[in-house]
């Protein structure tokens, strides 16, 4: 059987930067152990599997190279991406995925694309876990925790750019990852985070649309702005518009198209 693949670099306007994710569209689902075989295959952050919903829309799955993952904000964008491509008379998509319910995909007047996501501010933790304290060079000032990740927060731009994980203390915390993130000390930019997750996928995420969903709400509430802009400083880095709407949270990025081809399973 022959599949049509396209891989997107995801938050960024060029090839080589951003976070590349796998899009899959298909007529019906594939078995869950060929997604997740052609995830590992793959072997970038995510692979996401698209199939046309009876009515209107699509259903969206998402699998790292380790575990189906509930929500993913790039893939979500490269899809979108290819599927725009596809049919340029659209303006937007209806999609669905179980773990977070009906959303909507639109292209936007600068040219970006824009997901409408549930709101998924953090709470502050009474206990910080011991593997979280082991697992990070730098100790902590605040940690908050969605149904996600811990949100560990710092003082400075310089201590989130350099601190170390250690994976196998991290790994502990499972199901949640760890984002790390600050006030940022650029003009350009409102906030800036790192996003590790060995639990579920790997070292170091490139860039994460689905923890802005927690990221943007709490940094809204600290700056006094709704409207705000990101980066995630990884080694390829990304670039995050987002807006909180009340319990919704607007993300949105630009996509470029690195590779279209086959693949025989």
């Amino acid at each position: 059987m022959e599949l049509e693949i396209n891989v997107v670099d995801a938050f960024t306007d060029a090839v080589f930067s951003g976070n590349p994710a796998a899009v899959m569209i298909t007529d019906s689902w594939l078995s869950d152990e060929l997604m997740q075989s052609i995830a590992a295959e793959n072997n970038l952050s995510e692979t996401a599997f698209l199939v046309p919903q009876e009515i209107s829309g699509y259903h969206i799955r998402w699998f790292s190279p380790i575990t189906e993952i509930p929500f993913c904000g790039h893939a979500t964008l490269a899809s979108a991406f290819v599927l725009f491509d596809k049919n340029p008379q659209l303006n937007r998509l209806d999609l669905f995925a179980e773990a977070v319910g009906d959303f909507s995909v639109s292209k936007t007047d600068s040219g970006q694309i824009q997901m409408n996501f549930p709101n998924t501010k953090p709470e502050k933790v009474d206990t910080t876990p011991d593997n979280l304290l082991s697992g990070l060079s730098i100790t902590p000032d605040e940690v908050y925790r969605n149904d996600q990740a811990y949100f560990v927060v710092y003082k400075s731009e310089s201590d989130v750019r350099s601190v170390l994980c250690d994976n196998a203390s991290l790994k502990q915390l499972a199901p949640y990852d760890v984002v790390v993130t600050c006030s940022s000390e650029s003009a350009d930019y409102d906030f800036v985070s790192r996003y590790f997750w060995p639990a579920n996928g790997g070292d170091e995420d490139p860039v994460t649309g689905s923890i802005h969903t927690g990221l943007a709400p709490f940094w809204a509430e600290r700056l006094g702005k709704n409207d705000l802009m990101a980066y995630q400083a990884s080694r390829r880095g990304g670039v995050l518009h987002c807006s909180v709407k009340g319990d919704r949270v607007l993300i949105s990025g630009h996509a470029a198209h690195y590779l279209k081809g086959r693949i025989t399973v």
